[in-house]
């Protein structure tokens, strides 16, 4: 009996079969070659993470090249992405993630990183539920890691330019007053002490008349320095005119403030400056003003720019106490 070209037979069925799922594992090799290529190319770290069983259940290619990290071990333990966090942003990165089970998203999660070759990195994570727990069924967090390290030195390349006074690198005077305002409320509102220093260089034109400019910005340089090494950590020192600086010391009491000055003005008096063969020091007038029932810090800084005047015209080279 003839076979019917119309009815293919069991093998021919089976063949074609056989091609069709032949042909369907290369598209399928295919497409997951293009997916590897895809995710090889961003520049960034692609997760899941199986909240239930506390495991990382994929990581992208970039993740070794971001963090220095071996993926095998980090698909081992999760605890090697912990480990890897800087210790200061630990809880802080621990908490934000935990929010992702009540928020479903966690978009602005910011903190840095230690590589195994030591480089300290930024990294911005953002991650979501991607599937919610239930009738059997893992809950599933996906994210996305970038470094953004540039960025952040960028940004603070920026506050430091708007911040600092590019002289001498201390507070400029906008910054400095910010900071002080801030702190004169917490004084007023908790009642703590503080007090405000005003200090200007004695004869600062004849310094530039008879030395230059290039010797004034030295002599500014190195005042600053001294407010640097007088005040204590967390007092604020700023440059607030041409050769005009301040100082604000916040919880500190009269007599403590007094001894501050008195060894800010000591600093400056052991500086001494040769240019050209020609040495000189110098001086400071300084005004001190400690809180007490001033309505604002103007007030405050007021009372202060007054003694420091009345140092002026008492011969300078002096402190002097506002009423």
């Amino acid at each position: 009996m003839e076979t019917s070209l119309e009815s293919p037979s069991e093998l021919e069925k089976l063949t074609l079969a056989l091609l069709h799922s032949r042909g369907e594992v290369e598209r399928l090799r295919e497409r997951e070659a293009i997916y590897s290529s895809l995710l090889g190319s961003v520049n960034a770290v692609l997760w899941a993470f199986d909240w239930d069983a506390q495991r990382i259940i994929y990581v992208s290619p970039a993740y070794e090249s971001m963090f220095g990290r071996s993926a095998a071990l980090l698909m081992a333990d999760y605890n090697e992405w912990r480990n890897c966090i800087y210790p200061d942003d630990l809880e802080y990165a621990a908490q934000s993630f935990a929010e992702v089970l009540e928020k479903g998203a966690i978009e602005a999660r910011e903190y840095r990183i230690l590589r195994a070759d030591g480089q300290l990195r930024w990294i911005s994570d953002k991650c979501f539920i991607s599937q919610r727990g239930g009738e059997g069924l893992p809950t599933i967090v996906v994210g996305i890691a970038e470094d953004i390290t540039e960025k952040k030195q960028l940004e603070g390349e920026l506050h430091r330019l708007a911040t600092t006074d590019v002289l001498t690198m201390s507070s400029n005077r906008r910054h400095f007053f910010e900071c002080a305002q801030r702190e004169f409320d917490h004084s007023v509102q908790f009642g703590s002490p503080l007090a405000f220093i005003l200090l200007d260089v004695d004869d600062f034109k004849k310094i530039n008349d008879n030395h230059g400019h290039q010797a004034g910005d030295q002599v500014l340089q190195r005042i600053a320095q001294c407010g640097a090494n007088a005040l204590r950590r967390g007092d604020l020192f700023g440059r607030i005119g041409g050769e005009e600086f301040a100082a604000l010391l916040p919880g500190c009491p009269p007599d403590l403030a007094r001894q501050i000055a008195e060894r800010l003005q000591r600093e400056v008096q052991r500086l001494g400056f040769n240019l050209e063969g020609r040495s000189f020091g110098v001086t400071v007038s300084q005004g001190l003003a400690s809180l007490r029932d001033d309505g604002s810090l103007d007030s405050l800084y007021a009372r202060a720019d007054a003694a420091m005047y009345q140092a002026k015209r008492g011969g300078k080279n002096q402190i002097v106490l506002a009423d």
